[in-house]
């Protein structure tokens, strides 16, 4: 999978965007990639854009344990993510999500930009 990160510096996120087959490895760069950028600036959401993924690979199992990899590759609790996903790759993503808030992680999935927008920079919100 390749990605591209943009800072979003006047609402202080860092936006991704994705392309390619995801499988575990090239996420867990992506997501070291992202934890180095988001400590760098002192960010704390990310809204990343998988739309673009034209496949998803991987076990149940690589996605159940993926919240433990997160914390050994340095991305901290307390960051919110947000994730725009193509709904063909819904199930894969909902596990995830699933797995990622039962770990202390703030993530959703979204199906279009404005939706995820609104939450991730939602100030004021329960999902804060």
């Amino acid at each position: 999978m390749q990605w591209q990160i943009t800072m979003c510096r006047e609402n202080a996120y860092i936006e991704v965007v994705t392309k390619g087959i995801a499988d575990q490895e090239s996420s867990l760069e992506m997501a070291q990639a992202i934890a180095k950028t988001m400590r760098a600036n002192r960010y704390t959401k990310v809204l990343i854009d998988h739309r673009n993924i034209e496949k998803v690979s991987g076990k149940v199992v690589e996605i159940y344990d993926r919240p433990k990899l997160f914390k050994l590759i340095g991305v901290i609790l307390g960051i919110k993510i947000a994730e725009i996903i193509n709904p063909d790759h819904r199930e894969h993503f909902r596990f995830l999500e699933t797995v990622c808030i039962n770990r202390g992680y703030k993530f959703s999935i979204f199906y279009d930009k404005t939706t995820a927008l609104h939450w991730l920079l939602d100030k004021h919100g329960a999902n804060s």
